[in-house]
């Protein structure tokens, strides 16, 4: 019998998942993997689009509520947060 996660690992799974989409969505060829042990900030070396963020928001609400069963307003509240610590810079932001 296969041993079951905890709550801990989903969510390190989930970030390792998160993250590898947002740089699959912006068209980046980086993967976690890539990134884990930086230091610096390597968030801003990479950009996406609004239209891309977007995206990538909608498929982490989906996920955030298949995988913990939120409901739709915490997973955006969390997606929000993940966006927040992790998201990348936009590129056609207007000022």
């Amino acid at each position: 019998m296969a041993k079951r996660l905890s709550r801990e690992e989903k969510k390190d799974i989930f970030v390792k998942d998160v993250i590898n989409k947002m740089f699959e969505i912006a068209g980046h060829d980086v993967t976690y993997e890539d990134i884990k042990d930086r230091k610096d900030d390597w968030y801003t070396q990479w950009t996406m689009s609004t239209a891309q963020n977007d995206e990538w928001n909608e498929w982490g609400v989906t996920e955030i509520r298949k995988r913990f069963r939120y409901n739709k307003k915490w997973a955006e509240k969390e997606m929000g947060w993940i966006n927040l610590m992790w998201g990348l810079k936009f590129n056609d932001w207007e000022k």
